[in-house]
């Protein structure tokens, strides 16, 4: 969150996807065309053809030589990763989680912030109170692919699927937490959620862990919860939270329930992170093939997506304009709803709204 310095010009490497992928990337691209022209940047966009139709023509996910061409980027922006022709896992692995971990986009970003006019499905909580961030361990845990099975397809089969924990993939994302929490300067604490009563080993490392840690940022309080007291607690009181910190496994449960909190799928938007090097930012919806083409699909989330990727490269006051837009888009009613067809106005139309209310 605003970790790198300002420059001249930003590469920016564009990755539309699948499904509705294109259709919100062109309206998170115009919403990026009205910033960069009210505040003065440059953007040089990189358009990637990756996802399911280039798979199903050439048989190529993720070539090793665009990894390479990642690397002189400042940042990846994604649409949306899914067809329905290829096989599910396919993309995920090959395409999503082979950029995580060749980039080394350690952390997974999670706002999750409920926006004036927008529903949530918790009674009597409202935009105060639905206000925090996940910060979710990205390339460790369950999600490293070690393990294996033992006699698979018989009655005897074993499966065993690792969750690793090393010293320096903690440490490194809670530091990160800690200084998200320093910026943000709200409630001034931070919860690690965890599974430390049953989980012993991996739960003692992440809470030593931030004891230590948190030597370095003393104005900081730290917390506990269990992961399942923690979905809990989202729900009956998300005012307690202010950033919490968690591993790659929990992470992806609990970002799903909070986005459900802050009115759905149309507005959570994600990044993966690399502090050091380049990071990608998309929204956490699905490519819903069912509205490819439709002009029907929401777009706040990519266009918030966009704005992360903003405050990522510095460039906090842009970033502030598109979350000002947001805000006014669903607080003054021009949305009706974040759902796909109830929103009152066509993708294309709220892209333009959005647009037009940053460029004044």
């Amino acid at each position: 969150m605003g970790n790198q310095r300002k420059k001249g010009t930003y590469k920016i490497g564009v990755i539309p996807g699948d499904g509705v992928g294109p259709e919100i990337i062109r309206e998170g691209l115009k919403v990026l065309e009205a910033v960069r022209q009210k505040f003065s940047l440059k953007f040089e966009l990189v358009n990637y053809d990756f996802g399911g139709e280039r798979y199903l023509k050439t048989g190529e996910i993720l070539p090793d030589s665009a990894i390479e061409e990642f690397r002189k980027l400042d940042a990846i922006y994604l649409g949306a990763v899914g067809h329905p022709d290829v096989k599910p896992g396919i993309l995920e692995h090959g395409l999503l989680l082979k950029l995580r971990f060749a980039l080394d986009q350690y952390i997974n970003l999670r706002p999750v912030k409920l926006y004036p006019g927008v529903w949530t499905p918790i009674k009597d909580k409202g935009p105060e109170q639905i206000d925090y961030v996940v910060v979710r361990e990205n390339t460790e845990g369950a999600y490293t692919g070690m393990g294996g099975c033992f006699k698979k397809g018989t009655p005897d089969e074993i499966a065993v699927q690792e969750d690793v924990n090393t010293r320096k993939g903690v440490e490194r994302c809670i530091r990160y937490a800690y200084k998200v929490c320093q910026r943000r300067n709200r409630l001034k604490k931070i919860t690690c959620c965890d599974k430390a009563n049953v989980l012993t080993y991996a739960g003692d490392l992440w809470r030593r862990t931030l004891v230590e840690v948190g030597r370095d940022f003393p104005d900081i309080k730290q917390d506990y919860a269990f992961v399942d007291a923690t979905t809990m607690w989202m729900i009956k009181n998300p005012e307690w939270f202010d950033v919490i910190v968690t591993n790659n496994m929990f992470g992806d449960i609990i970002t799903d329930l909070a986005a459900v909190t802050q009115g759905g799928l149309g507005i959570a938007a994600g990044g993966n992170i690399n502090p050091e090097g380049v990071s990608m930012f998309e929204p956490i919806h699905g490519s819903a093939p069912k509205y490819t083409g439709q002009n029907v699909i929401c777009p706040v989330a990519t266009i918030a997506a966009g704005g992360m990727m903003l405050d990522t490269l510095g460039e906090t006051e842009a970033a502030l304009a598109i979350e000002a837009a947001v805000a006014k888009a669903t607080g003054e009613g021009h949305l009706k709803s974040l759902e796909a067809k109830k929103m009152g106005m066509s993708t294309s139309e709220a892209g333009d709204l959005l647009a037009r209310f940053i460029s004044g």
